[in-house]
This record gives structure tokens, sequence and C-alpha cells, in this order.
């Protein structure tokens, strides 16, 4: 539904439309999400990460999986890369997945569930035999109306599942999701939890810990993905496969697209674009020596405005080098974004074209130096106004330019 048509609508004739289309893509699928053991994953951060390292355990443990995320679409081996700008499809898209998945044998389908997706009513008509949570802090504010309706919106996934609910019981936010009827509740955490990750060791290249005495090893960088294996593991459980088996899953999971992926030496792109995933990511790549180069850009246009400028004192605060460029505008004028989000950092430079502030900070970029781009993380499209989308990749972009930079040198 076109975003101008909306203003002049009824928010529950909006709700009635969304459910309609789910409605009649279920029907016309033949509600396919009935048919097969479906899995939901939700949360602000690790989504994607946590829907990549549970299909791993399950394919470990002999089943077929299909997965949606908003980095690809899976189904058994065959795989179609998520170029949508759609984290969980619209209505007719997920139910034919789904159906996909069915006519496939699939014994499990894996979605990333969001909060649009949930207020669109695009949960509708699926069974999902396990949900999830991975952690939450604010994000979609405006959409939602207030976190507390951000919260809301997630819990719905909650009160339609009934059956076995997996819970970060480190999230302030934990009693919240806990309060939801279900047959069985499993907790997780690195300081609480049924499932608990004990004896933690980081390293530059990964990390291990151990669960039950079991030891795991990660290739996966920073605690966050601690966290996001512990999501993992309890489903994993939750479906009787052996703590043994989701070990060696883990084992076999490779760097996720976009996320805490190191592109060249010693630059890294990150989908960060909410405060707490961007916090947590700078404090993770400060080096001990050499300076912190920052790129981040800027949430997309006509939304989540507040964070801006909390977005620009992050930066300022963890890095050395600041420089705010452009990300999604949309229908909104990227200047003015970038100019809400330096307001936050007053050592910011701002640099329009995202191409050359990437390039700057390759150029300013020094032996020790670290390098992170925030934003995108593997995005295949920068959106710009009238709904136009400009083919794009930060890791495609970052090659070419540290090539040319070392060609010249």
């Amino acid at each position: 539904m076109n975003s101008s048509i909306k203003k002049f609508i009824p928010g529950f004739v909006i709700s009635a439309y969304h459910f309609a289309l789910s409605f009649i893509g279920a029907l016309y699928c033949g509600f396919p999400g009935k048919r097969i053991k479906v899995i939901g994953i939700t949360g602000t951060n690790g989504k994607s990460t946590v829907v990549g390292m549970t299909s791993q355990i399950l394919k470990e443990a002999g089943y077929k999986v299909a997965s949606s995320s908003s980095i690809v679409f899976k189904i058994g081996e065959m795989e179609e890369e998520n170029k949508m700008k759609m984290t969980m499809p619209g209505g007719l898209i997920l139910q034919k997945f789904l159906k996909k998945a069915v006519s496939e044998k699939c014994d499990y389908a894996i979605i990333e569930v969001t909060s649009e997706g949930i207020k669109q009513h695009r949960h509708r008509f699926i069974n999902f035999d396990v949900v999830a949570i991975t952690n939450l802090t604010p994000e979609h504010i405006e959409a939602h109306k207030g976190f507390e309706n951000y919260k809301k919106a997630k819990g719905e996934l909650f009160n339609v599942s009934k059956n076995i609910h997996i819970i970060n019981s480190d999230d302030e936010h934990k009693d919240y999701f806990l309060g939801f009827r279900a047959k069985k509740i499993i907790t997780y955490g690195i300081k609480s939890g049924d499932l608990k990750a004990e004896d933690i060791k980081l390293f530059p290249n990964g990390s291990t810990f151990k669960v039950n005495q079991e030891e795991f090893k990660l290739k996966l960088l920073c605690e966050f993905n601690i966290y996001n294996a512990l999501a993992a593991i309890a489903i994993g459980l939750s479906q009787g496969v052996s703590i043994n088996t989701c070990r060696e899953g883990l084992s076999k999971v490779e760097q996720i697209a976009g996320r805490m992926e190191e592109v060249v030496d010693n630059v890294f792109v990150d989908y960060a674009f909410t405060p707490n995933a961007l916090e947590k990511v700078y404090s993770f790549l400060k080096p001990k020596e050499g300076k912190l180069i920052c790129v981040l850009g800027s949430c997309g246009g006509g939304r989540d405005k507040w964070k801006r400028p909390v977005l620009g004192k992050i930066a300022d605060t963890y890095g050395d080098i600041v420089i705010v460029t452009n990300e999604d505008p949309y229908d909104e004028d990227p200047m003015e974004i970038i100019n809400q989000v330096a307001e936050g950092s007053p050592k910011a430079e701002k640099i329009l074209d995202r191409r050359e502030a990437i390039k700057k900070a390759l150029q300013l970029k020094e032996e020790k130096d670290v390098v992170v781009i925030t934003g995108k993380g593997c995005e295949p499209w920068i959106c710009v106004e009238h709904g136009k989308k400009i083919p794009w990749d930060d890791r495609e972009v970052i090659k070419s330019i540290y090539n040319l930079l070392k060609n010249d040198k």
C-alpha cells in the first residue's frame, strides 16, 4: 500500500487490509504454515544470525530445513539472496515460500519475524512450533508510536504460539515474555538461564564457551554471538537434538554475511543500525593500538529520527575518526539526515557520497587502525526517492577502492 495513501485511511482499515492479504495468501497456498514445523525468531538484534545457526544445527541433526531471513531465502540446498529490503516478506510471498518448503518435503521452516510483519498480520495462519526472542531495545518507535507498542508487537508472536518459548533471561524485558503461557519455556543467558554459557573466552577470530560441560567453538566474533548461539542451542534441544549435535552444527557456522564481516585487512562491515548494536560493535572492534575509524549511515529516511544524534554520539564516543554518510534516505533529504546524525558527533566529517566516505576512511587508515562501516552490511541496494533502488554492496565497494589504493602505492 502506497505510503502517501495510508495517511488518509483509518488504522483499522489498513490493519484489516493486511489481515485479508495474509488470509488470501494462506488460502491460495493451501495453508502451508499448518503443514510444516515452523520456528519463529524475533527480537531487535541477532535474528538473522540465530536463523542461520538454528538451520545449521537442525541440518546437522539430519533434517531438511527451509529458512527466511533479511539475508537469504533457503529451501534445502536451494538459496536465493533476499533483495527485497524486507526482512519478513508480505503475506503472499511468505505463504508461497512455506508452500515451496512443504512441496520440497522440508521438516522445518525457520522464519525471521519482525514487529512490522506482526503489525501487518504476516504471522497469521502459521502454526509456530517454537518462538524465540533474542533481545529487546528501542527500535521502530515512530512506526509503532512508542516502545510499549513495539514490545507488544513482539509479544503477539508469543501470544499466538502456545507451544515452546525460548527467552533471553539476561534481557531486561524477560519478565514480559515469560508472562505468556506455553507448554514449555526455556531460558538462556550468560548471567542466568536454564541454558547458561560458562568459561567464555573471546578471541580475534571467534570464541569458546561451555554449556553443560560441553565446549563450543564459534567462528563468529563478539559476545553477542554467544547469546545468538545459546538461542539456537535452546531451539535445537527443544526439538530433541543432542547437545553434541548442537556443538557440531555450530562449529560449521561460517561468517554470516554483513554481520561483523572483515572484508579486507581490519576493515569490517556490520548491519548495526540500532544504538545497542552499534555500541557493541564499536566496543569489540576498538583497537588497543591504532585508531577506530567509524563510517556510519543514518537509519532509513522517514523512520526513527530520534536515534540519529544518538548513533552519532556513540560513534563520537568510540571513534577516533567519524565519517557520517548517506545510507537509505528514501524520500527524505539525505543531507538533512546526515546533519541530524552529526549533531551527536562534533568531530564528524560529513560526506554525502557513500563511496567517497568509504574511500576517505580507507585513505586515512594506517597499519594498526580498524575501519568499521555500519548500517547496510550485505544489503544490495541504496533506497532513494520515488521508490528507486540503486544497486550497492558495501563489501564490493570496499574491495574495489582498497585494490585501487593498493595499486596506487
